[in-house]
């Protein structure tokens, strides 16, 4: 037999490592959701949304240091029954044949396994969400210019359809009034725009190549965190899920007896600190519940025929550029409500539809009359492309 598929032994299975992996995302997902349900009636927890991965990566951070300190395991390898042990190669022959195994000796964690562990569960995801989603709003502004041109080739005035507070700003002004912390944001998304597909790649191949081998039995490491910290995953023996209770209330009690100050301080920062431990326990179980309260709803609502049989739905392409204003075309008044053709007051406005520009409507209709074009971009236009505003903005 390749690889282990029971529950036999000390070394987890794959499908053991691989739930225990999967458990963080599911839990994000369980919270998200929770949120943006409970954010229709309280439109504040919006802001949460907004910086979900700030959110999720502060509440990781204490859940996974709180997790290793006590129990030697992350939080979703803890509920699983599993313990992290530092891995020793055994050099010794009378080791190798007084003790079963394949030359590897297992300790508990030391003080800077744990600090690196939290670094790889739970700073490293969240620098690489944040990359993610610069490469993707690069991608984004990528194709947007290839479809629409360039940023610089475009009409900077927005305003003039919406708000419409200033004229055209040039591209020499834009360059002028661009700032170094602009220019330098934008060169940096650039290089994590070219640079980021090959990281993610070689991330991604690693991962693979270990759990493969791990799955094959190949290797007792299942990432390449787990390696590069000198780490494997254990099952817990019985006497340890039994003492884990034990060792948490003499870590709490220890903590109890460093405080320091006057007996009624204490006695204030001795309450705070049982009611963050009661807190923090709840969580723990809250949280789990949440995982497994979204999965049921998540299989209830869509099964799984229906995830097979549905269609691939993408997002709607980028809205189109305002259109250029031509060089021998009018050029636009710095007040929005003066038409372009006649330089006074607009009467009766009148949009051209195939650039969206207003003017009065006996000028436009005279202009495309004779010249049969929008008077702003040169854009073949006809009398039928007028449309009248019955409101002017």
């Amino acid at each position: 037999m390749l690889f282990q598929v029971g529950g036999q032994g000390t070394r987890p299975t794959f499908f053991e490592m691989a739930a225990a992996q999967q458990l963080p995302a599911s839990l994000r997902a369980a919270l998200t959701y929770s949120i943006g349900v409970l954010a229709l009636r309280r439109p504040i927890l919006h802001k949460v949304l907004d910086y979900e991965d700030e959110f999720f990566t502060l509440l990781m951070l204490v859940l996974e240091t709180h997790s290793l300190r006590t129990t030697d395991a992350s939080f979703a390898e803890s509920l699983y029954g599993l313990r992290r042990r530092a891995a020793k190669i055994r050099t010794k022959q009378a080791d190798i044949r007084s003790k079963t195994g394949d030359g590897i000796q297992h300790s508990n964690l030391e003080k800077r396994q744990r600090v690196l562990s939290v670094v790889f569960l739970v700073v490293l995801p969240y620098l690489k969400s944040k990359l993610h989603s610069i490469y993707n709003k690069e991608r984004e502004a990528r194709l947007q210019a290839s479809l629409w041109g360039p940023v610089d080739e475009r009409v900077e005035d927005v305003d003039y359809f919406v708000e419409g507070e200033a004229s055209i700003a040039s591209t020499t002004s834009t360059e002028a009034e661009a700032t170094i912390r602009t220019r330098l944001s934008k060169n940096i998304q650039k290089i994590i725009g070219l640079c980021y597909p090959w990281v993610h790649a070689t991330t991604e191949g690693l991962t693979f190549t270990y759990q493969l081998l791990y799955l094959l039995d190949a290797t007792g490491f299942y990432s390449v965190g787990l390696h590069a910290l000198g780490i494997h995953v254990c099952r817990a023996t019985g006497q340890e899920l039994m003492d884990t209770s034990s060792r948490i209330s003499k870590i709490r009690s220890r903590e109890r007896e460093r405080l320091r100050g006057p007996p009624w301080v204490k006695a204030v920062q001795g309450a705070l600190l049982k009611c963050a431990y009661v807190v923090l326990d709840y969580a723990q179980t809250g949280l789990i519940a949440a995982v497994f309260i979204f999965k049921m709803m998540e299989w209830w609502y869509q099964s799984a025929e229906e995830r097979m049989s549905a269609p691939t739905v993408y997002p709607p392409p980028p809205p189109p550029p305002p259109p250029k204003v031509a060089k021998d075309g009018i050029p636009l008044p710095p007040d929005r409500t003066i038409c372009p053709l006649c330089s006074q007051k607009r009467a009766n406005p009148s949009v051209v539809t195939v650039s969206g520009f207003v003017f009065c409507y006996a000028c436009i209709h005279k202009y495309v009359s004779q010249y049969k074009r929008c008077p702003v971009t040169l854009m073949p236009s006809d009398i039928d492309q007028i449309r009248r505003l019955f409101h002017d903005m």
